[in-house]
């Protein structure tokens, strides 16, 4: 946790934060995701990570899973939505060359929460019954014991999630390194939960969002933030609510180039590598 007034960095200095091995929450696609940070990893390349999707995933985890930078991931879902499958994490998954830690969504929020809150688990319901129990044996059941006398309660408690570094694009940050999020109350949590919080913003404005009532209740106050980065369209081709729209032809593009080794390889070519050659 940063105490104040962040360091704005370069994009490419904000990713080379993220050791390999590192464990990382990232948003799903319609919430703010640092693609243009995410390329630095892939460039790098970064290795081992642990991905936390909050609560699901789908290009950015795809392509770090593409990219060789992940060795697991926990999550709801990976998918591309209405692009399809997510191809190269189906095809880990069924390689084994990655782990993967079903959850649910209301399970990633409520271990999140246990971080954010400086406890060591989180009692949770909803899930007895489920398969999850069998493939999750780090989530306990135990008996409520503020049940009533001579009544069984089974409950589950579910470790906290602490991941080593929040990573998202937003839309503003101030001159404070105040970070707005709005309405996307999974960044807040993202960033109360873990050690570090890095984000990408599409501007810097000389205005204080905490002084604003109309801004304040959707702003992470710069004491959770480590390090922000000016990075205009730093979501594409995905994008930001509001400010710009996804580009579903280089989506659509992409999920069909990398259902096969080699189309991954030629779009890693062509929108990964070659960009730091014209840099």
């Amino acid at each position: 946790m940063s105490a104040a007034n962040p360091t704005v960095l370069t994009t490419a200095d904000l990713a080379a934060m993220i050791p390999s091995g590192a464990k990382i929450a990232v948003p799903p696609d319609y919430s703010g995701c640092a693609m243009a940070l995410v390329k630095h990893l892939m460039r790098r390349p970064v290795r081992d990570l642990h991905v936390v999707a909050v609560p699901q995933a789908g290009f950015q985890v795809d392509q770090l899973i593409g990219a060789g930078c992940v060795a697991r991931v926990e999550a709801a879902a990976v998918t591309l939505g209405e692009y399809g499958l997510a191809p190269r994490f189906t095809a880990a998954i069924r390689a084994g060359t990655i782990e993967m830690w079903d959850a649910t969504c209301p399970a990633i929020q409520s271990a999140l929460q246990a971080s954010e809150k400086g406890i060591p688990f989180m009692p949770h319901r909803g899930i007895i019954g489920s398969d999850l129990l069998k493939v999750r044996p780090d989530w306990l059941v135990i008996d409520n014991p503020f049940a009533e006398r001579g009544r069984r309660d089974p409950i589950v408690l579910l470790p906290a999630i602490r991941p080593d570094f929040a990573v998202f694009h937003a839309v503003k940050a101030d001159r404070n390194g105040n970070v707005w999020i709005g309405i996307r109350r999974e960044l807040m949590l993202m960033a109360h939960a873990s050690t570090e919080t890095i984000v990408t913003v599409e501007e810097i404005v000389d205005t204080d969002f905490l002084a604003d009532p109309a801004l304040a209740a959707g702003t992470i106050p710069s004491i959770y933030i480590s390090a922000i980065a000016h990075e205009p369209h730093g979501a594409a081709p995905l994008g930001i609510t509001g400010v710009y729209p996804s580009k579903p032809e280089e989506l659509r593009a992409y999920a069909q180039a990398a259902r096969t080794d080699d189309g991954f390889s030629g779009w890693f070519e062509a929108h990964v590598s070659r960009e730091r050659e014209l840099a």
